[in-house]
């Protein structure tokens, strides 16, 4: 069954794979932008939608790359999603936000690799690979929140202003600190404390100053070559 996954997938890969990086940087920025923010204030169905992007983004992420260890992280990083979302209906597991945390962090890094090489790779730079960039600079957010979460599981009053509790508005939190750090805004109503938690923003804020000229500066370099 796994063999004829693959083959499909290589199948649907000999097309121009480009412009999958659009369609997940948007399904990534409706989930993080407008499903996490909604899914806070109440909405519980915007987090079924959260399970759906997810499926797309995996869909989306094995079309691009088709590497077995892609899908088998993939694949885990989505169940343990899925099962965190039954057991807060039926079991209110006390581990569901440290497994919760550690799946996005798999699904962050992954994604990142893949979408990294399909941007960065040789030939013409084409719009949706410009579109990449910035989705590549979302999921370093996104990672950065998942490595929050897991220090304020972790460790206790890592961060002030933010309660580590399993409810529906801890990912539009961790994502909104994240995204603060690494924009170097800096609104100040969520403060890191331990040394760990600052040593993250301090890493985070650096990769957020030096991404835009580094990746503007490659895809110009590549855009050169192609030439």
């Amino acid at each position: 069954m796994l063999v004829d996954l693959m083959n499909t997938l290589r199948r649907l890969r000999r097309g121009d794979p480009d412009w999958l990086l659009t369609a997940l940087t948007v399904v990534l920025t409706l989930m993080i932008f407008v499903f996490a923010p909604l899914q806070a204030a109440g909405i519980f169905v915007f987090q079924t939608f959260a399970i759906a992007g997810l499926l797309v983004m995996i869909g989306g992420a094995l079309l691009i790359s088709g590497s077995p260890i892609a899908l088998g992280l993939m694949a885990i990083a989505f169940i343990a999603n899925f099962a965190v979302f039954f057991l807060r209906l039926y079991y209110p597991w006390p581990y569901n936000l440290h497994l919760l945390a550690g799946a996005w962090l798999i699904i962050a890094l992954t994604l990142g690799i893949l979408v990294g090489r399909a941007v960065f790779r040789g030939g013409r730079i084409t719009y949706h690979r410009i579109v990449g960039a910035i989705l590549l600079y979302l999921l370093i957010a996104v990672a950065f929140a998942a490595l929050f979460a897991i220090a304020g599981l972790s460790v206790p009053d890592a961060f002030k202003g933010i309660a580590f509790q399993d409810d529906l508005a801890l990912a539009s939190s961790v994502f909104y600190l994240s995204f603060v750090t690494l924009t170097s805004t800096g609104y100040g109503d969520i403060v890191p404390v331990h040394p760990l938690a600052r040593s993250l923003c301090n890493i985070e804020s650096i990769i957020g100053q030096i991404y835009p000229a580094t990746i503007l500066a490659r895809l110009v370099t590549l855009g050169m070559r192609a030439r």
